[in-house]
């Protein structure tokens, strides 16, 4: 259907497209676009490559500088260690009882709804 229209097609078209910045000074991107193959069966290539993830360097230095912060570090530690060790107490206790351990059953749990 399409075949004498990929004919008349060049291989590459550059389309310029106003920006949403609003800039004054026109503000247009380039957008390139490749032709496609003729037996593509509905797919190509760039549709399953993965874009490199964004690393937050903004966010991982705010996050050390808080972590190194000594008036902050020292609580939230402290802090983190008591909400730690109840979870991994009764996840513990849930692990053995379901794999059937001599000595651990869920009522071993505390039921919070009480």
């Amino acid at each position: 259907m399409f075949s004498n229209l990929t004919r008349l097609l060049p291989l590459s078209i550059t389309i310029m497209v106003p920006s949403r910045g609003g800039t004054a000074g026109g503000g247009i991107n380039s957008v390139k676009y490749s032709r496609l193959a003729e037996s593509d069966e509905g797919y190509i290539d760039l549709q399953f490559k993965r874009t490199p993830p964004k690393v937050p360097y903004k966010a991982i230095a705010l996050a050390v500088f808080l972590f190194l912060y000594p008036d902050r570090t020292i609580p939230v530690l402290i802090i983190g260690v008591l909400i730690f060790l109840p979870g991994f107490y009764h996840l513990r206790i849930a692990y053995y009882a379901s794999k059937g351990y001599r000595g651990y059953s869920y009522d071993d749990i505390p039921d919070f709804d009480d």
